[in-house]
């Protein structure tokens, strides 16, 4: 085939630079908001799909790490957060520094380079250190430390991160106080004034403690994205809740059933009723891969043809599932060759790609080989809309593939 276009990648991330919260809270509470302590690391684990981190007191033995302390909470930095450029054999459960990182997890400099080698033009950052829909300080009790943090985090986000040293190629991701739905809907409106088209949002929210997408709860919030055009992006683990079989299952069980929460997340989704009370509302799934939706749209239909009557759902969705699923959800992958033979089913406007930069399973520096590899069997056009075509008309970019609102 002929070569890759450019890639626009829907799921990067983004290791937060230490001065983001230090530079913008209000002086009475730097000594309380996030800030980075080195210490050592007394234990680390991640079993049953649980992550489980314990800080050591200074001089105590072992590996020292780079922690984010905020309120209660002590979280290292870990390799599973930036392993790209380290041997997969060598990527283990550990704690780190900022200087054992790849410097494109922080840098905007070095990560425009790191995009260069990987044939990649924009990317989409999730966050490191909120988690991947701000569930951090969804979680700590001081809610107005809290909305600072979050707000904090979302001008970082513009102002350095996507601002002008990105040159428009790194695209702005939002995130919400996920504790009350107007003042994330009021975080939506602010954010999209300045050009924001993408904000973060739980999987699976009563997960978190917080309602289902079945009430009208969100209303206000889904209400301001469709208004505003700003899609919904749930990332694998934005539920808190990577997806395991037993408390003692090792971490490679769940990184097979990733997918999983994505599946489930779907399924509240298109039996919701949320895309008929909202026409313009947009979703996306992050790292969940493909291959997995054509079943699901399958069952979907068959369920609400057959058992709508008694399944809770007649009169609210009002429209075959895979129909809603045409018009309102994108699903993303990096490394999915069995979902790109199942494009028909799934609808080649509905697929975007990614790379996962810095991330364990990120194709990084391959992503452009292994889009050759997977793709070779699609019309150029088609690959054209998959890598970055889907991505332009979804997040409202330039022709170029550039965040529009850059140099304002």
């Amino acid at each position: 085939m002929e070569s890759i276009p450019r890639i626009i990648s829907v799921d990067d991330h983004t290791v937060e630079p230490p001065h983001v919260w230090s530079d913008r809270l209000p002086a009475k509470f730097r000594d309380v908001g996030p800030r980075i302590v080195r210490a050592p690391v007394k234990e680390l684990t991640f079993v049953g799909g649980r992550f489980a981190p314990v800080m050591g007191a200074p001089g105590d033995d072992g590996p020292e790490a780079d922690w984010w302390i905020y309120e209660d909470l002590h979280r290292p930095l870990t390799r599973l957060d930036t392993a790209v450029g380290y041997s997969r054999d060598d990527v283990r459960l550990e704690g780190i520094t900022y200087e054992q990182m790849r410097p494109g997890s922080y840098s905007v400099a070095e990560r425009l380079a790191d995009m260069d080698r990987n044939h990649v033009q924009s990317a989409l950052c999730f966050p490191t250190f909120p988690r991947f829909c701000g569930q951090t300080f969804t979680e700590a009790p001081d809610r107005e430390l809290a909305l600072l943090g979050v707000r904090a985090y979302n001008d970082w986000m513009v102002e350095e991160w996507c601002g002008p040293e990105a040159h428009g190629r790194l695209i702005p991701l939002g995130i919400v106080p996920l504790w009350d739905a107007e003042l994330a809907a009021a975080e939506v409106r602010r954010n999209a004034e300045r050009g924001v088209r993408a904000v973060c949002f739980s999987e699976i929210p009563p997960h978190l403690g917080l309602p289902s997408v079945h009430t009208d709860a969100w209303d206000p919030f889904l209400r301001a994205c469709a208004e505003t055009r700003t899609v919904i992006a749930m990332h694998i683990g934005s539920s808190s809740r990577m997806p395991s079989t037993s408390a003692d299952a090792p971490p490679a069980v769940g990184s097979v059933i990733t997918f999983a929460n994505c599946c489930f997340s779907l399924a509240d989704w298109l039996m919701s009723g949320a895309f008929d009370r909202f026409p313009d509302l947009r979703i996306m799934y992050a790292e969940g891969q493909i291959g997995w939706i054509p079943y699901t749209l399958e069952r979907a239909d068959v369920v609400w043809e057959q058992n709508r009557g008694w399944g809770g759902v007649a009169g609210k969705v009002l429209r075959p599932p895979s129909e809603l699923f045409a018009e309102h959800v994108h699903g993303c992958f990096f490394d999915d060759a069995f979902g790109l033979r199942s494009l028909d089913a799934i609808g080649v406007g509905n697929v975007l790609y990614e790379t996962d930069y810095p991330h364990s399973d990120s194709t990084w520096p391959r992503s452009k080989e292994v889009a050759e590899e997977q793709m070779g069997h699609l019309a150029p056009d088609v690959v054209e809309r998959i890598v970055r075509g889907n991505a332009i008309e979804l997040l409202g970019l330039t022709e170029e593939g550039l965040w529009a609102h850059a140099a304002r």
